[in-house]
């Protein structure tokens, strides 16, 4: 049997103590594809290549049953909340 969102989320949560996580099964539920969105203090003064690595060897025993997996944002706390602001902003200029 696959991996399921919830053992993702709670290896994760328990490594990297993440102040934002999304995890999602884009497998269509078999456990084996997932996208995560993940915005923690660890990652400060790591580059993004260190930051994937973190989330890879959070998530080793999942790895061997997870086909992919696509980290799609591994963020500080300062550089989500700028995204955040910057989303905020063009939101309300087209508004």
């Amino acid at each position: 049997m696959g991996v399921t969102k919830e053992q993702v989320e709670s290896s994760l949560t328990s490594k990297l103590s993440p102040s934002h996580l999304v995890v999602v099964d884009t497998s269509g539920g078999c456990g084996a594809k997932f996208t995560v969105e993940i915005v923690s203090e660890q990652f400060e003064g790591k580059r993004l290549l260190e930051r994937h690595r973190m989330v890879n060897g959070a998530l080793v025993e999942e790895m061997k049953d997870i086909h992919a997996l696509s980290i799609t944002k591994a963020l500080t706390p300062d550089q989500w909340k700028k995204q955040q602001e910057q989303e905020a902003e063009k939101s309300q200029a087209t508004t």
